[in-house]
């Protein structure tokens, strides 16, 4: 039993659904949340400058004592995930490539998958090295989808927003063309825009939520390695922005519930 908190830590609000996973999956845990939201988007930034970010978010986390830290961020996961490790010591730090490759290469029935997430995970190649490393004949057909993140932080999400069915049509209107059976959502912003995705691409396609697979990852180890909290814990939210009430204000629609004026500023340069 350990009822020390987990950290979570994302570029803004998408790591939030991984939050609500984690809430779903181990209530009783105590969860502290980052979210850098003074920086975002980290997807089109540079892999020297998202280690930069990264480290100083586990930095941040390790303050509180955490006993686990889930890179909630597919940019971080793909670009900066052994750095993190390293900023983490003997704390362990999960990310989102492992669980969301996992997952896919069990759900696809025609052996082909594809995968969205920000110009710095895409570029990356991290999930097609990991689907690769487990299905060698897997077909993955990737895309960039550099304005979902901004849409998402903006509060736009909705299926019948026209914008949304704009990017949404432009951005996998190929991975559609290549007949996928599976998709990747490789940022965990990407949930948020599940109905307009299903809309366009049609109900027969799995989608894989990289933050509920983190989420799931995150559960396992907590059950393996006996580190369950054996009584409530409690949500504390921190950003790097000081407007702190748009953070709030847009939480709801990815936690499924009112966090209030519970979220803190952080000096995130500090560490």
């Amino acid at each position: 039993m350990n009822d020390r908190a987990i950290g979570v830590f994302d570029s803004g609000l998408g790591g939030l659904t991984c939050v609500k996973e984690l809430k779903k999956l181990m209530p009783n845990e105590s969860i502290i949340y980052f979210g850098d939201t003074g920086r975002v988007p980290y997807g089109t930034r540079s892999r020297e400058t998202i280690i930069k970010y990264v480290s100083q978010n586990i930095r941040f986390l390790k303050t509180f004592g955490v006993k686990l830290i889930a890179a909630a961020c597919g940019t971080a996961s793909t670009l900066a995930l052994e750095e993190a490790k390293a900023a983490a010591g003997d704390i362990p730090v999960i990310g989102v490539v492992e669980g969301a490759s996992e997952d896919a290469a069990r759900a696809t029935k025609n052996g082909r998958i594809g995968v969205i997430g920000t110009p710095a995970t895409i570029g990356s190649g991290a999930y097609e090295r990991k689907l690769k490393s487990l299905r060698p004949d897997i077909y993955i057909k990737s895309a960039a989808c550099p304005l979902f993140v901004p849409v998402v932080e903006n509060g736009r999400a909705d299926k019948d927003d026209p914008i949304v069915k704009i990017l949404v049509r432009e951005y996998l209107s190929g991975i559609k063309d290549d007949g996928c059976d599976t998709l990747i959502l490789g940022c965990t912003h990407y949930p948020l825009l599940r109905d307009a995705i299903s809309e366009y691409l049609g109900g027969g396609v799995s989608l894989i939520d990289s933050g509920r697979s983190a989420a799931l990852k995150v559960a396992q180890y907590v059950l393996e390695n006996s580190l369950e909290a054996h009584k409530p814990g409690q949500s504390q939210f921190y950003v790097s922005d000081a407007n702190v009430y748009n953070f709030s204000s847009l939480a709801g629609m990815f936690l499924g519930e009112d966090i209030g004026a519970d979220v803190l500023k952080a000096d995130i340069e500090k560490y």
